[in-house]
């Protein structure tokens, strides 16, 4: 589960981005996670897109779209979407850190 500040930190290297992954009037469908997938393996940080004649709400299609590739929303802003899943190995981007808990 990301933080507030961890997220903040990625939709700031989100927004040089172009989307690479696009939702069409099919919905999620085995290509589009095939495709997130396929980003995931280069890209730690995936904008996608959700195209006007898509019938289902946007942050439907991101969730259901995060959950089988495996990874985590981190906004949906109008029709577009960040998603971000570490590579397992050797992560490229660092994330803020969380806070202790307060006693």
């Amino acid at each position: 589960m990301l933080t507030s500040k961890q997220r903040a930190y990625l939709i700031g290297l989100a927004n040089s981005l172009d989307p690479i992954v696009q939702v069409g009037m099919q919905g999620v469908t085995p290509e589009v996670v095939r495709s997130a997938e396929e980003a995931f393996n280069t890209h730690e940080l995936v904008k996608g897109a959700v195209q006007k004649n898509v019938l289902e709400d946007v942050r439907a299609c991101a969730e259901t779209l995060a959950e089988r590739s495996r990874a985590e929303i981190v906004t949906v802003i109008g029709r577009k979407f960040i998603m971000y899943k570490p590579f397992k190995d050797k992560p490229v981007i660092v994330l803020p850190k969380k806070k202790a808990p307060q006693p």
